[in-house]
């Protein structure tokens, strides 16, 4: 909601405690609340961009709000998002050609008219940055096979930088592919259907056939949605928004533990030769524990803050985020040795000629 949201509305939580429990206990509604008594924190903290602050900015900062007890809902985890501003400005006409169909899912799904009541919102988890390894043609380690988007890392890291979802497809879309994928399908000669009768292909086959068995055989007691969720309250506690050292021990610690639960007690319903989801999922989350160790393993790596990666050792006076460009301005390319070996770090440097580096500030 936020993301679409933000540019018309304001973000607040009550300045006192007694009004936040007042919120809680019902015997205070959101409009009751006198604009002095509101805390529109964006807007006090980044006066320069108020409420149009990045997201990863815009999410630390209410996570502090409602970890220092001013959140609202009954659980404590949410703030306001106010359109009456902007409403008495423009017009509910002007605000609902804009956001009508947000405004409706929202109510739709809470019972609750925005265009009367302030919304209320609260971070989630948007997806994970960085991808797989691509030259500058966008081709991957594996000839002819090339990543264009988010799948690659080009223009992302999975625990430093942040980059536009849009501007990475549009830019390897329009700029990179028309330029690059050619000149490999110009070189190659292809001389009918490509045989999987092959060493390789019989090898990946059955590297396949024996994750699935394993998979399979296993007959436990929780389900793969169990480990799921789990896995994601982990990644949330210790490998979420702000991360710390010591959370980020006990996360790779936590992870471990349910991957070798997840291996011995999952229950994959039905059979491996026919449609089935369980499996599916089972297969795509054994992948994303890996993917979670590693997360976790760059995350207490890199000691610094910087983009969407925020050690909270790491942070200015005024709690924005602290780099450290003298020690970490590279890429950390983490090789895959198989499971449960330690991966192998390949630095790869950045290097800007054109723009300047330098921190973050919104103030």
């Amino acid at each position: 909601m936020s993301e679409s949201l933000r540019n018309d509305g304001r973000i607040w939580v009550p300045k006192k405690k007694e009004d936040v429990e007042a919120l809680r206990n019902g015997t205070l509604k959101p409009t009751d609340i006198k604009e002095e008594d509101r805390d529109y924190y964006l807007e006090r903290r980044y006066p320069a961009f108020g409420n149009l602050v990045p997201r990863d900015v815009a999410s630390r900062a209410a996570k502090e709000r409602c970890d220092a007890g001013y959140g609202v809902n009954n659980t404590g985890l949410a703030v306001f998002l106010d359109f009456s501003t902007a409403i008495q400005r423009l017009g509910r006409d002007v605000i609902e050609a804009r956001y009508g169909n947000l405004f409706q899912m929202y109510e739709k799904i809470t019972a609750v008219n925005p265009y009367e009541t302030p919304m209320m919102i609260y971070p989630a988890i948007h997806y994970t940055m960085g991808g797989i390894w691509v030259d500058y043609e966008l081709q991957t380690s594996i000839p002819g096979l090339f990543a264009a988007g988010e799948a690659n890392f080009s223009d992302h890291g999975a625990n430093r930088l942040g980059a536009s979802a849009l501007m990475q497809g549009l830019a390897d879309g329009y700029f990179v592919l028309p330029y690059t994928l050619q000149n490999y399908l110009a070189a190659e000669i292809y001389s009918g259907k490509v045989s999987a009768n092959s060493p390789e292909f019989d090898k990946a086959e059955e590297s396949v056939r024996q994750r699935i068995d394993a998979l399979m055989t296993i007959r436990g007691n929780k389900t793969v949605d169990y480990f799921h969720k789990k896995l994601g309250n982990i990644m949330w506690d210790y490998v979420g928004m702000g991360r710390n050292a010591e959370g980020l021990q006990k996360g790779l610690t936590l992870i471990k533990e349910l991957e070798q639960e997840f291996w011995k007690d999952v229950q994959i319903t039905g059979t491996a030769d026919s449609m089935n989801p369980e499996l599916e999922k089972a297969i795509r989350l054994a992948d994303y524990f890996e993917l979670a160790k590693l997360m976790a393993k760059d995350a207490y790596h890199r000691n610094e803050s910087c983009g969407g990666h925020f050690r909270e050792e790491y942070q200015t006076e005024d709690g924005e985020t602290l780099r450290n460009d003298n020690d970490y301005m590279y890429v950390a390319a983490w090789e895959y040795q198989g499971h449960d070996q330690d991966e192998v770090l390949h630095k790869e440097p950045l290097v800007y000629q054109d723009i300047e580096i330098k921190q973050r500030n919104y103030k």
